[in-house]
């Protein structure tokens, strides 16, 4: 099999983000006694205490929702609820069930094909790991001195300014030493360990951050080869040519440039800045139809075709704000974004909760408990709109796999075409608060989704509004 090769079973995907401690917790998980009660606001360092056997409880959620791939924030040992402090990268989190929870999620996916993509923090660790902590106990005796890059002894671990190197000079988080062959040959083993365990693929976090000629290179060829079918998937925020253009690399990146067009246009004027601010997504000033048909001409011209269908689309994620919140509490900007994303080509992705329109800002803000039991408060006609858009993209070929093609835009009216053999899919999106219409050169077609109607050469969609046809 060619290495560069993407997957192929990522352009059937539906994923959906789950950030364990937040998701659902299952009462056959011992607790400790000071956990933050589920519907209080989340906090920064305050635990929830959701775990995997939760994910398992819940799983009929997400094959119900259409969900075949699951990502998962860290689930390794660590001292934080975010769990981007690895303390032991061979071992799940005993707050999370263990092993034992994750050997049994992987098994009740695999009766509902769904994959299990794992999140991946090689650039650094937390205070807690082997290495670092025997630095801190024995300083230059410490036969682990050069897995970091250290400046000073005794390490100044809790001081505002590290004496050594620490992703974003955050004490908390120490860079590990990429450059000594022993820590790249233990970060290659741990990647190899997980995939034969069962895992199907790594989101690779800020991969940007480790510049060790051949480190990434490396990684591929070995995940491949312990699984040719594993998904390598960088979180890489700007242009990602090089992350992604050869595939020796990457198979595809988390998305946010397209994240920043869809709610651009989706949204216009609705963005609400103050919520969007702390994060690095760019949503303003707000794009027409021309405008995001050209911006969305030069991302696709941007990557080859291949990297395009194995990319992770998606409208936030644990590092945003909520979708809803970024664009002023406006249900219908989330409607008409998740029309774009779910159209596109690469593979969806539902951030845990965006699809019955949970609120928050940035971190904590974002990442509250899924209210399970609180119904009442679940937008259910956002549900649907997920729930429909997810299923017709597993009906449609075109939308899986076609090839893409802009058809016109004008005003706040945009049109464009998914194809596929004889699979045709005519996408119409308008951004406006009225009706409008726009001349395509296709007579006709059969509206499978939405509101609008396509007839004598003419798409023409209500306000606010969007429309499929099958052609």
């Amino acid at each position: 099999m060619d290495p560069t090769a993407r997957p192929s079973w990522v352009a059937d995907a539906v994923f959906y983000q789950v950030f364990p401690d937040r998701f659902a917790r299952s009462e056959r998980m011992p607790r400790p006694a000071r956990l933050e009660p589920w519907t209080a606001e989340p906090t920064r360092r305050g635990y929830k205490g959701g775990d995997l056997w939760g994910v398992v409880e819940h799983l009929d959620w997400l094959v119900d929702l259409g969900i075949n791939a699951l990502y998962l924030n860290p689930i390794f040992q660590s001292a934080s609820n975010h769990r981007y402090h690895t303390f032991d990268y061979l071992r799940v989190d005993p707050m999370l069930g263990g092993d034992a929870a994750f050997e049994a999620l992987l098994a009740a996916c695999e009766r509902q094909s769904i994959r299990v993509v794992l999140d991946g923090v090689f650039n650094h660790s937390g205070r807690g790991f082997f290495a670092f902590h025997d630095i801190l106990e024995n300083g230059a005796d410490s036969p682990w001195l050069d897995w970091y890059t250290v400046s000073g002894l005794p390490l100044d671990a809790y001081g505002p300014s590290p004496n050594y190197a620490a992703w974003w000079n955050d004490p908390a988080l120490p860079k590990l030493n990429t450059e000594n062959p022993r820590v790249r040959e233990y970060l290659m083993e741990v990647a190899e360990h997980w995939i034969r365990r069962g895992a199907h693929g790594w989101r690779l976090d800020v991969p940007e951050e480790i510049t060790t000629a051949g480190f990434w290179e490396e990684m591929r060829q070995r995940v491949r080869a312990v699984d040719s079918d594993a998904y390598l998937v960088g979180e890489v925020w700007g242009p990602a040519g090089r992350w992604i253009g050869d595939g020796t690399r990457c198979d595809g990146v988390m998305n946010y440039p397209m994240t920043e067009l869809n709610l651009r246009f989706a949204a216009g004027g609705r963005v609400d800045e103050a919520v969007v601010e702390p994060v690095n997504l760019v949503l303003t000033p707000p794009l027409d139809a021309a405008g995001y048909r050209d911006a969305v001409s030069d991302h696709l011209d941007g990557y080859p075709w291949e990297a395009h269908t194995a990319n992770l689309n998606l409208l936030g994620s644990h590092d945003t704000a909520r979708v809803l919140s970024m664009v002023g509490g406006d249900p219908p900007s989330v409607a008409l974004a998740a029309v774009l994303e779910f159209t596109f080509p690469g593979a969806p992705c539902v951030y845990y909760g965006d699809e019955i329109g949970l609120e928050g800002g940035h971190d904590p803000g974002c990442r509250a408990g899924f209210p399970w039991n609180d119904r009442g408060s679940w937008n259910t006609e956002l549900l649907e709109v997920f729930r429909s858009l997810i299923d017709l993209r597993h009906r449609s070929e075109a939308l899986r796999r076609g090839a893409y093609r802009d058809l016109a835009a004008e005003g706040p009216l945009y049109v464009f075409v998914r194809e596929a053999d004889e699979d045709r899919m005519i996408v119409g999106v308008n951004a406006g608060d009225g009706t409008a219409s726009v001349r395509i050169a296709e007579d006709s077609g059969t509206m499978v989704w939405g509101r609008g109607e396509l007839g004598g050469g003419t798409v023409t969609v209500p306000g606010r509004s969007a429309g499929v046809w099958r052609a």
